[in-house]
């Protein structure tokens, strides 16, 4: 197995991910991120999934989750939390760009639940399960077929009932 860089723009990620395959024969390939850019202190999970979803999808095998608190601080349980999790958004990306069985498939689940607000299917299938609860939570409504930021608006719910 190789160990990538850490911080590669976001146009020499795919270059990369192909030279180091083809130095080092196929081996698998880990990369660190790689972060995109090094303008977001406290935000280094996003954009190292950023650049963990093109490395992912140009043919990197493992992605390094970083976490919100990297080149700051020692991470806690929660930074390392949200790091993973935003590990795994980025290799779903990359898993659904391209084609891996099951990724597309999860991506429907996820699409029909939300089409029939079906609330604890979608809390199910998400990465967190406790992050999307509690942002619901916070703003209920009084119908469960709507979400909070359309209301009376939404479309799914206006073309349902022919409004």
């Amino acid at each position: 197995m190789v160990e990538g860089p850490g911080h590669v723009p976001i146009n020499q990620i795919q270059a990369n991910i192909e030279i180091q395959k083809t130095i080092c024969k196929e081996a698998p390939f880990y990369v660190l991120g790689p972060l995109v850019t090094d303008l977001a202190p406290g935000y280094d999970h996003i954009t190292s999934a950023i650049g963990g979803a093109i490395a992912a999808a140009s043919g990197a095998d493992f992605l390094c989750y970083v976490t919100p608190a990297e080149h700051l601080a020692i991470p806690n349980i929660e930074d390392v939390k949200e790091g993973v999790i935003a590990s795994k958004i980025a290799a779903e990306a990359a898993d659904v760009a391209k084609g891996v069985k099951g990724a597309w498939e999860r991506e429907i689940e996820m699409a029909v639940a939300r089409k029939n607000f079906d609330w604890q299917k979608q809390f199910e299938l998400a990465f967190d399960h406790e992050k999307p609860r509690k942002c619901r939570e916070r703003k209920p409504t009084s119908e469960q077929d709507m979400c909070t930021m359309c209301g009376e608006f939404c479309a799914l719910r206006l073309v349902r009932n022919n409004i």
